[in-house]
C-alpha cells in the first residue's frame, strides 16, 4: 500500500462466511509490505503494557474491576499516530495494541490467585510471582499458535469475535478518517456519557429488575420462587450483543434463562424442604436470595458444562492439533522442513518446530519452579514428585482449556477463566492432599499452579483476539506471536511489583493473615484473591466438591452437542449472571433488525446500515470501556478520597421556586445514588433510557439509506 493511500475500510466479506472458492483479502494485502515492527511500535506498545498493568492491577485489587486494555490502547495508538512526522501505519498500531494488551490479560490471571498467597500469609517472593505469570503467559501464547489458523481462517465468519471487531473498526476508522471517524467518535461519546451516568454517577439503576419493575407481582415471584429477570442496561454490553449477533446471543440468553428462571426457582422450591445446610452452600437454601442460590448451586452446573464443552472442543480440533504437532516433531527429529515459507506473509506463524521446543523449555522452567517451592517440605524425592505432578496438571489443564478460552472469547468476548481456575484448584488440591502435601506449602504450590494455568488461559483467550485483528487487517502472525512474549514479560514484572507494593502499603488483611485470624482489609477488597484464599483453605482442610452439579452440567453440554447447539455458548449463559447476558440478546435483536434493512437499502456512499450499525456498536463498547476505567477510579471511596469525584455543578439541586432552600434531588458523590434509585421510578427511568439507546442505534444505523435498485 503506497504511503498516503487510504482504503475505504474492511472488505465486504470480513464478517461473513466465505462462499465456495472465495478468499478473504485483508486490509493490507499479503503482497504489500508496510512498517509493522519498528522501534516506535515496540516502545509505545511496551510503555502501554507497563502503564496499563499497574492501572489494571490497582483497580482490580481495590475496586474489584479488571478492564480489558485492548480497546483503550487501540484508541491511544490511533491518537498517538498523528504526533509523529511520519504517521504510524495501521500495522504498527496493531503491534502497539498487541504488545500493550498483554497487560490486562496477565493482570486478570494474576489477581485471581497471587493476592491469596499474601492473604493467607504464605511465603512468597516477587521472583515466584514473576515466574508464575511469565510462564503461564508463555504457555497461553504457545498453545494457541497451532490452532491460530483454525480460529482465524477456517472459522472465518462463523465466530463473531466482538472485541476484535470493535478494535479493528477503531483502527481502520482512525486510518481512513472522514464520516466514519465522526460516526465512531459520536457513538463513543454517546456510549461513554450513557455508561458514565449508569456506572459512575448512578443517575439511574444499572440493573433493570422484574421484582421492582413489576411491582407486587414481581415482588411476589421473587419472594416465593426466587424468580427474577434482570438486565444490565449499559451501552457497552448492548454494543457487545450487537456485534455477537442474534444467533449466539440467543443461545447465551437461553443458557441464562435455564439457570435463573428454571434451575434457581427449582433449587429454592425443593431446598425449602431441607432445613439444614446443603453443601456446597453455607446457609439453608430457604434463607438464600436468588443470587446466593445461583452462586452456591446453579453456577456450578455452568462450570461443569464449560469443562465438558472443552473436552468436546478438543475432540473437534483433535485432527488439527495432532497434525500441527506431528509436523513439528518431524521437523525436530527428521529434519523435515515445514511449508511455512510457501505461505503468504499474512498466514505465517512461528514454526511449529520452534513452538514445540519453546513449550518444552516452559515445561522445564515450571518443573524447576515447583521443585524449588516443594523443597522445604521433605526429601528430594518428595519434592521431585510434587514437581512432576505440578507440571502434569499445568500442561494438561492449560492444553485442554486453551481452546475453550479462545472459543469463549471469540463467541462472547468473555473468558470464563474463573470457572476453569476453580476446577484447576480443586483437582490440584485433591491430588496434593492425596500425596500428603497440605498446609502452607501445599496451599502455596496449589495457588502457584492455579496462577500459571489462570494466566495461560487468560492470555490465550485474549491473544486469539489480537490474531484475529491481525488477520482482518493484514499483519504478519509471526510478528504478533514473537512480540507478544515481550508484552507478557513486561506485564508480569509490572503486576508482580504492583501486588507487592499494594501489599506493603496497605496490606490485604487487618490483624495478620486469614490463617492467623486476620480479616479482609476493606480498603483493599481483592475480591478474587479472597475468594481463592477461602476456596484453597477449605479444600486443604475438608473437601466438599459438588460432583453431581458438575456432572449435570456436563450432561447438558453433551445433549446440546448432539442436537447441534453450541455447548460452550449455552454454558457461558448458564455460568454468567443473567443481567450480563440479557443485554447481549437485546443487542442481537437490534442487529438482526438492522441486517434486514441492509438487505433492502444502501447509502449513497456504498455503506450499508449493517456496517454503520457495527461502527456504532464499536463506539458504544469503546466509550463504555473508557468510562468504565474512569468510573472505577472515581469509585475508590476509601483510599481514593483525594480523587473522589465531586458532582458536576452544584452539590444540591434546589426547587425552582425562588427563595426556597428545600432539596428535591441530591446529586450523589460517586458511590452514592439518588433517592429514587432503588424504587419503581428509577426502574422506569432505566428502562426508558435503555430503550432510547437501542432506538438510537437502530435509527442512526439505518439513517436515510435508499432502497437498492
Amino acid at each position: 500500500m503506497a504511503r498516503g493511500e487510504v482504503k475505504a475500510g474492511l472488505p465486504e466479506n470480513a464478517y461473513r462466511p466465505l462462499k465456495k472458492g472465495e478468499k478473504y483479502v485483508p486490509y493490507v494485502p499479503a503482497n504489500k509490505v508496510i512498517e509493522e515492527i519498528t522501534v516506535r511500535s515496540v516502545l509505545i506498545g511496551s510503555l502501554m503494557a507497563v502503564i496499563f498493568s499497574f492501572a489494571a492491577c490497582y483497580l482490580g485489587l481495590v475496586a474489584g474491576q479488571v478492564f480489558e486494555a485492548a480497546i483503550p490502547i487501540a484508541i491511544l495508538a490511533v491518537g498517538v499516530a498523528g504526533l509523529f512526522a511520519r504517521r504510524s501505519t495501521i500495522s504498527e498500531n496493531v503491534i502497539i495494541q498487541s504488545i500493550g494488551s498483554a497487560s490486562g490479560v496477565v493482570v486478570a490471571g494474576a489477581i485471581f490467585t497471587l493476592p491469596a498467597l499474601y492473604i493467607l500469609g504464605l511465603k512468597i517472593t516477587i521472583m515466584h510471582t514473576f515466574i508464575a505469570c511469565s510462564l503461564g503467559g508463555f504457555l497461553g501464547i504457545l498453545f494457541l499458535i497451532p490452532i491460530r489458523r483454525y480460529f482465524c481462517v477456517e472459522e472465518h465468519g462463523k465466530l463473531p469475535f466482538p472485541e476484535a471487531t470493535a478494535t479493528s473498526e477503531i483502527l481502520t476508522t482512525g486510518e481512513r478518517g472522514g464520516q466514519s471517524a465522526i460516526l465512531l467518535v459520536y457513538s463513543m461519546i454517546v456510549g461513554g456519557i450513557y455508561d458514565f451516568c449508569v456506572e459512575a454517577m448512578k443517575v439511574w439503576p444499572k440493573e433493570i429488575r422484574t421484582d421492582v419493575l413489576l411491582g407486587k407481582v414481581g415482588g411476589y415471584l421473587s419472594e416465593k420462587a426466587r424468580w427474577v429477570l434482570k438486565l444490565d442496561s449499559t451501552a457497552a454490553l448492548f454494543g457487545l450483543g450487537y456485534i455477537i449477533g442474534i444467533k449466539y446471543a440467543s443461545i447465551i440468553a437461553a443458557g441464562s434463562i435455564l439457570s435463573f428462571l428454571v434451575f434457581v426457582p427449582l433449587v429454592y422450591y425443593f431446598g425449602q424442604m431441607i432445613p439444614s445446610v446443603l453443601p456446597p452452600g453455607t446457609i439453608p437454601i430457604a434463607e438464600m436470595s436468588e443470587i446466593q442460590v445461583f452462586g452456591a448451586y446453579v453456577q456450578k452446573i455452568g462450570i461443569g458444562s464449560i469443562a465438558m464443552a472443552g473436552f468436546l472442543g478438543i475432540a473437534k480440533m483433535g485432527k488439527i492439533i495432532i497434525t500441527s504437532f506431528s509436523i513439528g516433531l518431524k521437523e525436530i527429529f527428521q529434519g523435515v522442513h515445514g511449508t511455512s515459507t510457501s505461505l503468504p506473509r499474512t498466514d505465517t506463524d512461528i514454526k511449529i518446530k520452534n513452538t514445540i521446543l519453546l513449550i518444552g523449555l516452559c515445561v522445564i522452567g515450571i518443573f524447576i519452579a515447583f521443585w524449588i517451592f516443594a523443597g522445604p517440605v521433605g526429601s528430594t524425592n518428595f519434592a521431585l514428585q510434587v514437581a512432576i505432578i505440578g507440571v502434569a496438571i499445568v500442561f494438561l489443564l492449560a492444553f485442554m482449556f486453551t481452546p475453550v478460552a479462545a472459543r469463549a472469547t471469540a463467541i462472547v468476548g468473555v473468558n470464563p477463566v474463573s470457572g476453569m481456575t476453580l476446577i484447576t484448584l480443586i483437582i490440584t488440591s485433591i491430588i496434593l492432599v492425596g500425596i500428603g502435601l497440605s498446609g502452607p506449602v501445599g496451599m502455596t504450590v496449589a495457588l502457584v499452579i492455579g496462577c500459571v494455568v489462570c494466566t495461560a488461559l487468560s492470555t490465550s483467550g485474549a491473544f486469539v483476539t489480537d490474531l484475529k485483528i491481525g488477520y482482518w487487517l493484514g499483519n504478519t502472525p509471526r510478528n504478533q506471536q514473537r512480540w507478544k512474549f515481550l508484552g507478557v514479560v513486561l506485564s508480569a514484572i509490572s503486576v508482580s511489583l504492583a501486588i507487592l507494593l499494594i501489599h506493603k502499603a496497605y496490606g490485604f488483611t487487618i490483624g495478620g493473615s486469614i490463617l492467623e485470624g486476620g480479616v479482609s482489609n476493606p480498603a483493599i477488597a481483592a475480591p478474587q484473591g479472597n475468594l481463592m484464599a477461602t476456596i484453597i483453605k477449605s479444600l486443604m482442610v475438608q473437601s466438599e466438591i459438588p460432583y453431581l452439579l458438575y456432572a449435570t452440567g456436563a450432561l447438558i453440554a453433551i445433549l446440546l452437542e448432539i442436537i447441534g447447539v453450541s455447548p460452550l455458548a449455552f454454558a457461558l449463559g448458564m455460568y454468567l449472571p443473567i443481567q450480563i447476558n440479557m443485554p447481549l440478546l437485546v443487542g442481537g435483536i437490534v442487529s438482526w433488525l438492522v441486517i434486514k434493512k441492509s438487505n433492502a437499502t444502501i447509502f449513497e456512499s456504498g455503506q450499508s446500515p449493517k456496517e454503520r450499525g457495527t461502527l456504532i456498536a464499536s463506539g458504544f463498547i469503546a466509550g463504555g470501556a473508557l468510562m468504565g476505567v474512569l468510573g472505577a477510579f472515581l469509585n475508590l471511596n476509601e483510599i481514593g478520597k483525594p480523587i473522589r469525584f465531586i458532582s458536576v455543578g452544584a452539590r444540591y439541586m434546589k426547587e425552582f421556586v425562588e427563595g426556597t432552600t428545600k432539596v428535591i434531588y441530591k446529586i450523589p458523590e460517586v458511590g452514592g445514588h439518588l433517592h429514587y434509585y432503588d424504587s419503581f421510578p428509577g426502574q422506569v427511568i432505566s428502562l426508558v433510557a435503555f430503550v432510547g439507546l437501542c432506538a438510537f442505534c437502530y435509527f442512526y444505523a439505518k439513517g436515510n439509506a435508499k432502497p437498492k435498485k
